[in-house]
């Protein structure tokens, strides 16, 4: 039978609440991460910095683009299309507050 934990133990908040599921993936949190430090970032140096490849890249990039929180802007180099990233206000807040919850549950702040 279940029980109810200890008075103190009811009191201590759930350390993932703040926790954003959709930057749960490596790869987004490290398309996240640079783009937070970079104004824009095409494609191909995004696949570069992360070591993935086109595809596994290209969709979760889709991910983060379907969620809001990326821009992507596309264009030519001369005859070459060039596909930008940047991060949007949403993407940037709910980023911040992902981060911000992973370095409280690493501290133990209650």
């Amino acid at each position: 039978m279940y029980k109810n934990p200890p008075l103190g133990d009811r009191d201590m908040k759930n350390p993932i609440t703040g926790l954003n599921k959709v930057f749960d993936n490596r790869i987004r949190l490290g398309v996240m991460s640079i783009l937070m430090v970079n104004e824009e970032i095409n494609f191909n140096d995004l696949k570069q910095m992360l070591e993935v490849t086109d595809g596994n890249l290209a969709t979760h990039l889709l991910n983060l683009e379907e969620n809001g929180y990326l821009k992507v802007k596309k264009g030519f180099i001369g005859k070459k299309t060039n596909t930008t990233y940047s991060v949007t206000k949403a993407g940037e807040k709910s980023f911040t507050d992902h981060i911000t919850s992973l370095e409280n549950m690493i501290k133990g702040i209650k």
